[in-house]
Parts: C-alpha cells; sequence; structure tokens
C-alpha cells in the first residue's frame, strides 16, 4: 500500500519541473547536489498495555519494525534556490493477533486483523530566499499549536504549506496552512478531527485546515518568548503564550518553561462548546548527573483542553499515557532524570515521574475525579563501535482513573539512524 498527498503532489511536481529545467546550467545546481542528505531510520517497537478490571478488550500487545528514509536536496544556487525533499515510510507487522490489535503501530483492518504492512511516500518542495523557506507537501511538525505525534513506528504526517523566516537576529517566524493528516497508523491522507477523549467534546467533528503563525523571540540571554496562533477551521482558535528561560544558579542549572494557551470556538463550531485556558510550567534544576523536576498544569474554562485528535497536545503533563486535560482538572507533576556516566556507564540514563491530578469533571457526571499515572524508563545509547548512536529504551507506566480506564504498559523501543550521504 503506498499513500501519497494527491492535493500536495500538483505543486510539488512543477516544482520539481523548475528545478529540473536548470539541469543545462550544472554550475548553478552545484549546491543542489553538494547540500544533498540522505539518511535511514530503523525503529523497532514492543508495546504492551493491560486495561484493569474492565469489561471487553483488556489488553493491546503488538511488536513491529518500522523504517524511515529521509531524503533532503540542497537548494539551487541563486537569489530564489530550489529544492525537493522525499520520505519513505515502512512499516511491518512482527507479532499481532486478533483481539490485540489497537496499540496504533498498525492499521487495523475491518475484520479486526493488523496489517502485515503498510507505506506511505511524502514529498516537500521547497524555496528559499534569504533566511526565509517556503515549503509546501509533507510535515513532521513540531509547534505549540500542532505538535505530531511520534512514539510509534511511524510519525503522524500533515500535508499543506508551511514559511519560516529568520531574517532578523533572534526572533524565528512560522506560519502556514495545514489542510490534511496522515495518522501514525495510516495510509489515508485526511481531515483533521478534533480529540474528544473522555467525551470532551462532540466526537468525528473534522476541521477543512489549520492556519496558523507564531514568534520565537531570544529576547535576552537564556530568555525566548513564544507566541503562537492557530485557527482550526469552524472549530476552535487558541492562543499560546510560552516562556523558556535556562540560567546557571550555584553549580548547577535552572531552567522552565512556562505556558499559557486559550481555547475558544470559532465559526459553525460543530464541536459544541470550546472554552478553555490552559496553564502549566515546568520547572528543573539539573546539578551534576542529577535533574529534578516539578510541574504544574490547571485547566479553567467551562470544557477541557482542545486538540487535534492523534497529535501531541503540547501539555507538561501530557505523559506517556494520559494528558491530564480534563475540564477543572489540576495536576502536579514530580521528576527525577539520573546520568549513570558519573558511575562509569556512559550511554545510560534513567528517568521517573509521578503526576497527580484532582478535580476533574467529566462529560455527563456530576461527580469530580482525580487520576494518577507514574511512569520509569531506562535507556541506553552505543557511545562506540559500528552501532554506534543505536539506543535502546525500556518505559513502564500504571495509570488509575476515577473515571477512565485503568492501565499498565510496557514498551521496548531499538531505534537506529544510518547516514547514507
Amino acid at each position: 500500500m503506498l499513500a501519497a498527498s494527491r492535493q500536495a503532489l500538483p505543486p510539488v511536481r512543477l516544482l520539481c519541473l523548475a528545478i529540473a529545467a536548470t539541469g543545462a546550467a550544472p554550475l548553478a545546481n552545484a549546491a543542489f547536489i553538494e547540500d544533498s542528505s540522505a539518511s535511514l531510520t530503523a525503529t523497532n517497537i514492543y508495546l504492551n498495555r493491560d486495561f484493569r478490571q474492565f469489561e471487553g478488550q483488556n489488553k493491546r500487545e503488538e511488536w513491529g519494525q518500522g523504517f524511515r528514509l529521509d531524503l533532503q536536496s540542497g537548494f539551487t544556487e541563486g537569489t530564489v534556490g530550489f529544492g525537493v525533499d522525499a520520505m519513505g515510510l515502512l512499516g511491518i507487522k512482527l507479532d499481532s493477533g486478533r483481539g490485540r490489535t489497537g496499540t496504533d503501530l498498525l492499521p487495523v483492518h475491518d475484520d479486526g486483523r493488523s496489517a502485515d504492512e503498510f507505506s506511505r511516500l511524502g514529498l516537500t518542495g521547497k524555496v528559499k530566499i534569504s533566511a526565509t523557506e517556503l515549503r509546501y507537501g509533507s510535515h513532521v511538525p513540531e509547534l505549540p499549536v500542532v505538535k505530531a505525534s511520534d512514539s510509534r513506528l511511524l510519525p503522524q504526517v500533515f500535508e499543506g504549506g508551511l514559511l519560516t523566516s529568520s531574517e532578523l537576529e533572534g526572533l524565528t517566524f512560522t506560519g502556514g496552512r495545514l489542510d490534511k493528516v496522515i495518522d501514525r497508523a495510516s495510509t489515508n491522507s485526511e481531515e483533521m478531527v478534533l480529540n474528544a477523549k473522555n467525551r470532551r467534546f462532540t466526537s468525528g467533528v473534522e476541521a477543512d485546515h489549520l492556519d496558523l503563525a507564531g514568534v520565537d523571540y531570544k529576547f535576552a540571554p537564556g530568555f525566548t518568548g513564544r507566541y503562537y496562533f492557530a485557527d482550526l477551521d469552524d472549530i476552535y482558535r487558541q492562543h499560546f503564550f510560552g516562556l523558556l528561560s535556562s540560567h546557571k544558579v550555584g553549580a548547577g542549572t535552572l531552567s522552565s518553561d512556562v505556558r499559557y494557551i486559550v481555547s475558544r470556538d470559532s465559526g459553525a463550531a460543530n464541536a459544541g462548546k470550546v472554552d478553555n485556558q490552559a496553564f502549566n510550567a515546568m520547572v528543573s534544576y539539573g546539578l551534576g548527573s542529577h535533574k529534578f523536576g516539578l510541574g504544574f498544569q490547571d485547566m479553567s474554562g467551562d470544557t477541557g483542553f482542545a486538540y487535534i485528535d492523534g497529535s501531541d497536545p503540547f501539555l507538561v503533563n501530557f505523559v506517556q499515557i494520559n494528558d491530564f486535560a480534563n475540564a477543572d482538572e489540576r495536576s502536579w507533576q514530580a521528576r527525577y532524570d539520573y546520568n549513570f556516566a558519573s558511575i562509569g556507564i556512559p550511554g545510560l540514563t534513567f528517568m521517573t515521574r509521578y503526576i497527580r491530578g484532582d478535580d476533574a469533571r467529566v462529560a455527563g457526571s456530576d461527580d469530580r475525579g482525580g487520576e494518577w499515572e507514574r511512569d520509569i524508563e531506562f535507556k541506553y545509547v552505543v557511545q562506540t563501535g559500528p552501532l554506534k548512536d543505536l539506543y535502546v529504551r525500556v518505559r513502564n507506566a500504571s495509570f488509575r482513573s476515577d473515571f477512565a480506564r485503568d492501565a499498565d504498559e510496557n514498551r521496548v523501543i531499538v531505534g537506529y539512524t544510518l547516514p547514507i550521504w
């Protein structure tokens, strides 16, 4: 199976033709070839999620292998530079079974069985003038208002156009329109859908496109301010305000990440009312091999947090299983990281965190509920030799809730990126 953006291809083809037309001038195309790069990333994931005391399917367990081939050209020389990138994605089933599907590692057929393999092709045309670049085609964005999920075999991919500009020192502007999405366990290009976790909103509500614009500004040493605006067509408008900081304090480093997000319904508001203010912040202190962090997240307004289904909400308490983003929910996080290099094991790291949420208001109930999650992770990265940079991650999570399904989850992830040229 092969899927690509039908809407994105025609402009990309035109751009390819424009680049090919410069073939008569080899010198003009020197940078196009010399600055190109290619890499192959292999990701192997085993995922087991056990739902505690739940009727129906009480277990999801699958194992798969993913491959991602990234081909990136340079730009043709001249005032206006042209280029083309390609992304080939392939997922292969290693183990699954009817009744164990739904991990989002693999697509699921109508008969309840997972696909043996699935693949996609993404093409992106790009144009560059000075420090401004326009890209049209396939994207894996990591922005406060749209963050593609990349925690399975293949990443979630959005289609459309994005422009970035760094003409002014310390300031980066990002803007554009995304009009389709291919979820991580899919080959189909589809409309964007509003996430309806815990019945926060009407399920299945689709948007024609997402418009976005924002700036990142380093206004002082160690400080970066962020503002982004997004409009998910006829569903919600969102304003994001953020502040990042990092400074030496004593013998260690104190860093903070403060975010405030305002979401309101817009247009036809087919999802019903969207009314949410999300304040969340993470403060960390790193000292030698140790790092301690405290996080706080508060939801206010009439609804929970609004974001695109399948994507990762840009919240500090969005963790391995849960997002702690129900209406009125207030949650705290305590986190600890340790680097074993200090005791002679370079490449080995450890992380654990505990998140507790209270006073959550769930649709269809007058009761208030609480929930908690505990995560543990070990990661080892090979430091030398032919397998340098190969990594192994072992992740464990336990989640308990007064109103959602309890779950215990284990993941084993092995990954490696091979530079081709």
